[in-house]
């Protein structure tokens, strides 16, 4: 770990934390929420090693880069546009994407804005899914989850960042990072942890109590609000995309999940993934890897599997 190089650059009006490790063809990862560059350590290691210049920032609102208090500031063309300048500052042409959770979901706009920059993409968890031009995502959630769902709750300003408080950050990192409920989570307003997402007894053996000291370190300085304004911003990304209403992905992608993840296990995803309907969005999808016993945090659970489908997908190009 001592290897990895950090640095911060100035990108499109923020300042950005960038970890990266090795020379050779780049690859960008991409974190999720609530997450951090950290997440991507065994790949940074792995990947370098094996010839690769592996870089993974700390995304606008999280960790060490700055964290602007709007959800405005947060829409898919601003994240996008922090990446891109990114890899001008880096002054790197194409790069391999890899992406997990939030991160899976800005790698794929990365792929609809700008897929002239990615020479391939892997990405984990989140499928793709095309913009329903008559109902904005939030709605739809509402009527297909009910007001308890988690992105519907994540909704209102200050009400998760005050239950996190009151829960205490490194609780809150030890209930996500330990979750295996494949059920979507659901927050009833009153009760948010009596549910779907409650403290594990122990550590998963993946995850130490070093790691969640460094999460929670980095949480703690800056708070919750950067990452829940990802989820803030969802309807503003579908006025903002309505020019790509119906544009497929058009980059090689290997998409990978756990059959315990969360996002699989969401009414009508299996069907979506398997019966025709991803393919027919991202129609240069070339490898699927549906991963047994696996939840949701499946980069960090099989740190050495994960390495090894990066690798054994962007070696051919």
């Amino acid at each position: 770990m001592e290897k990895i190089q950090h640095r911060n650059l100035r990108v499109n009006g923020i300042n950005m934390h960038v970890a990266e490790i090795g020379e050779g063809p780049p690859i960008l990862f991409l974190h999720g929420f609530p997450e951090l560059w950290y997440s991507w350590r065994h790949q940074l290691l792995s990947l370098s090693s094996l010839g690769y210049r592996a870089i993974a920032p700390d995304l606008r609102g999280y960790g060490d880069s700055d964290a602007p208090p709007s959800p405005a500031s947060y829409t898919a063309l601003h994240i996008v546009g922090d990446l891109i300048a990114l890899l001008d500052s880096l002054r790197l042409g194409q790069v391999f994407l890899v992406g997990h959770d939030w991160g899976a979901a800005i790698a794929w706009y990365f792929c609809l804005l700008r897929p002239d920059r990615v020479k391939a993409l892997v990405n984990m968890s989140v499928v793709f899914r095309p913009r329903n031009p008559t109902r904005k995502p939030i709605e739809s959630m509402r009527v297909l989850f009910g007001d308890d769902y988690y992105m519907c709750r994540f909704q209102e300003p200050g009400l998760a960042e005050n239950e996190f408080a009151r829960l205490g950050t490194e609780t809150v990192m030890k209930i996500f990072l330990g979750s295996r409920n494949p059920r979507p989570p659901r927050m009833p307003k009153e009760s948010w942890y009596s549910g779907a997402l409650k403290t594990p007894t122990a550590l998963p053996p993946w995850l130490s109590q070093e790691d969640i000291d460094y999460f929670a370190s980095k949480f703690n300085q800056n708070g919750f609000t950067g990452g829940l304004n990802y989820y803030r911003a969802l309807d503003l990304n579908w006025e903002a995309l309505a020019p790509w209403t119906g544009v497929p992905i058009k980059v090689p992608v290997k998409f990978i999940v756990g059959d315990l993840d969360t996002t699989y296990n969401t009414p009508g995803v299996k069907e979506y993934i398997h019966n025709g309907g991803f393919k027919r969005e991202v129609p240069f999808l070339q490898e699927l890897v549906i991963m047994e016993g696996v939840a949701h945090f499946i980069n960090q659970e099989r740190p050495e599997e994960i390495n090894a489908h990066i690798y054994d997908f962007i070696r051919r190009f």
